[in-house]
């Protein structure tokens, strides 16, 4: 998949490169404000609907399973049959879901429009930058607007809780989603009007093997922490779907390391240690962000009796640092590489979550505070390092690819996060148990981001040369150590 390579233009008018870059982040906006806008609402959509804690995780992980599933395939999609043509598509789809949603009579319709709006955001995402990319010429301009888009995904992450706070307060829990419609609309006739069609005509075949393989093996690992929430980790259900998941993974090895580099997800870039550490760190970042985020937003609501606008504006300490200093980490990571950035993120962040095993149901907001700006500060530091770290891992005319697993590889790791999560705090209602499980989760979450910054710190190279560069320059010094002796 080429999202950062140039496309080869079809004929057709387009519109100016600003504003294609307008229409491009708005729906990369709205794609990543699903991801958090829902989390605030969940207390109100389990009492609206009569949803128990298993049913509102399927709410969030329906959205993140679809969206981690067919990133890979919608770019492969995109390259084949023209990228506007799967936005536009993407485009369709994310507002029929939305509106699924807005009208659901129950958390069965829910998730099931959650999986719809999933899709249609999958189709969508890796669009938009690979249309941004045709409609800038390479260079300083192409940069720029990629910095652009990149921002204003950032942006959408704190968004989520605040928008969604007060759309939940003033209007209900529909709110949240029905608001996608009117938005859409407009995107869609002007995305038709403005953007060139363009594909790759090196694009590879489509991996449906691998595709259902993958599907499978997230959607089963889900299925069995939430059903073990529910009825226990020895139950039949759990372990009948962990053999399912299991001989999904190998299932899933054996297809990839038979199609090769025409793989959707080429193993042999795995072997790579700073692809695998990079990618690696960014999984365990969303599971342990997404999971532990599920939990803290019903903590927020349900014991500490904050509302729903309330709790929005709690959090945004979280993810404004997230905001404000990706440019300045992405800048840091390019003059220092990704080694320290990342390694000082995922200590920073592990430092904030474990706070959190302090706070109890009658801490006041002073108590939160620290926690939050570590974590999202943590965060700032750590999410343009690993991307970075994963595309300088790979040659250049892999870019694309590398970016797409990354985003694969984060979208995986928070669906898991948040089943794993739900699992392990329990109820609500429960008191004092979700209290504790809410503690372990933020404890658990901790000691894996240490142990991704362990990795990091040994792994990650310390500069960002490509790999054909550093091997270049790995074997004149071993050339210049020879001479010398």
């Amino acid at each position: 998949m080429s999202l950062l390579r140039r496309t080869v233009p079809r004929a057709g008018k387009a519109g100016s490169p600003r504003t294609v870059l307008v229409v491009m982040c708005a729906g990369y906006f709205l794609v990543l404000l699903d991801v958090t806008i829902v989390n605030v609402a969940l207390p109100r959509i389990g009492s609206g609907l009569g949803a128990d804690v298993s049913g509102l995780q399927w709410v969030v992980d329906g959205y993140a399973l679809a969206l981690a599933s067919l990133m890979l395939t919608a770019g492969t999609l995109g390259d084949l049959h023209g990228h506007k043509r799967i936005v536009l598509i993407g485009l369709v789809v994310f507002g029929a879901g939305s509106l699924a949603c807005g009208l659901a009579p129950g958390v069965a319709v829910l998730v099931a429009a959650r999986v719809v709006q999933g899709v249609g955001a999958a189709l969508l995402l890796p669009g938009t930058l690979a249309i941004i990319s045709d409609a800038f010429p390479e260079g300083a301009g192409q940069a720029k607007a990629i910095g652009v888009w990149a921002g204003i995904g950032s942006l959408a992450l704190p968004a989520g809780p605040l928008l969604g706070g007060a759309l939940v307060d003033g209007f209900g829990w529909r709110s949240i989603f029905l608001l996608n419609v009117p938005i859409v609309l407009p995107a869609l006739v002007w995305a038709g009007a403005v953007v060139r069609e363009s594909r790759e005509p090196r694009a590879r075949s489509l991996d449906l093997p691998g595709l259902l393989a993958g599907s499978l093996l997230l959607l089963a690992t889900t299925f069995a922490f939430i059903q073990a929430g529910r009825s226990g980790a020895g139950s039949a259900a759990v372990v009948a779907t962990a053999v399912v998941a299991l001989a999904a993974l190998v299932a899933l090895v054996l297809v990839e390391r038979h199609r090769g580099d025409r793989a959707m997800l080429p193993l042999g870039l795995f072997r790579r240690p700073g692809f695998a550490v990079a990618n690696t760190a960014a999984g365990t970042m969303n599971l342990c962000t997404l999971g532990t985020l599920f939990v803290l937003m019903l903590f927020l609501q349900s014991l500490q009796h904050r509302a729903p606008l309330e709790a929005g504006l709690a959090i945004v300490p979280l993810f404004a640092p997230l905001a404000v200093l990706a440019p300045f980490g992405g800048r840091l990571t390019s003059r220092i590489g990704a080694r320290l950035p990342a390694g000082a993120g995922l200590l920073l962040a592990a430092a904030g979550l474990a706070l959190l095993t302090r706070v109890t149901p009658a801490s006041g907001y002073g108590a939160l505070l620290p926690a939050f700006l570590l974590w999202g500060v943590g965060l700032g530091l750590l999410t343009p390092a690993v991307v970075a770290a994963a595309i300088a891992a790979v040659p250049g005319e892999r870019s694309g690819l590398a970016s797409a697993i990354n985003n694969t590889a984060r979208q995986a790791g928070g669906a898991i996060g948040i089943a794993v999560a739900g699992a392990i705090a329990g109820r609500p209602g429960s008191g004092a148990h979700f209290v504790h499980g809410f503690h372990t989760v933020a404890l658990g979450s901790a000691l894996l981001y240490v142990a991704a910054a362990v990795l990091a710190l040994r792994l990650l190279p310390g500069d960002l040369l490509p790999p054909e560069t550093l091997t270049r320059r790995t074997r004149r010094r071993r050339a210049g150590s020879r001479t010398d002796k």
